[in-house]
């Protein structure tokens, strides 16, 4: 039996697909979770097979619980399903290692077929999101964005550079460069432009 953390925000998207794959006679939907961070926790009491995970969540998204828990949990396999085709999502799970990328409008049989695959080391994308990651190369560091994400959440120089143990004028460099890259008008564009490809 093939043990499943389900994460998912959208109560009724998260009931769907617990039922749909709870039908499959060797999948077993074990917990669920509403947010990354119900996620985080449940990961680290627990064993599980896979982690079928939205991205856009509140607390944590599915690419930062994917990238966590490819640190803590290397036998652990994710599946990311989701509404957002964005090539800059698609570019960073397949860098945290994920197993699968798929569309929620993908049929039920593709998904219980992919988390079968994941289990056994192969992996599964979406034709059209391969196409679209290859297109977009994402121009940010990883520093850039940390402190791109930040400033999007309103945060001011100072805050952004206590949260990140950086001085002051580090920060201003890295948003300054963020800025310059995604040929931006300021901060608060650079955040929108690089949220719009899947960058942040």
């Amino acid at each position: 039996m093939i043990k499943i953390l389900l994460a998912e925000d959208q109560a009724l998207v998260r009931g769907a697909l617990e039922a749909l794959l709870n039908l499959e006679t060797d999948l077993d939907v074990c917990a669920v979770a509403a947010d990354g961070e119900e996620a985080w926790k449940l990961l680290n009491n627990d064993n599980f097979d896979v982690l079928l995970t939205d991205i856009e969540m509140p607390n944590a998204s599915g690419i930062d619980l994917a990238e966590r828990a490819a640190e803590k949990f290397p036998e652990l396999k994710t599946v990311i399903v989701t509404t957002f085709g964005r090539a800059g999502y698609i570019r960073r799970a397949m860098v945290a290692g994920v197993s699968a990328f798929l569309l929620k409008d993908a049929p039920s049989e593709q998904l219980a077929t992919a988390i079968r695959k994941a289990v056994n080391g192969k992996k599964t994308i979406a034709p059209e999101l391969a196409i679209a990651a290859l297109d977009d190369i994402d121009p940010l560091s990883d520093k850039e964005r940390k402190a791109l994400r930040l400033a999007s959440q309103g945060l001011r120089t100072a805050d952004i550079a206590k949260k990140l143990f950086l001085s002051e004028g580090t920060v201003r460099n890295y948003l300054s460069e963020a800025i310059s890259k995604l040929n931006a008008t300021n901060r608060v564009d650079a955040a929108r432009i690089a949220q719009q490809k899947g960058w942040l």
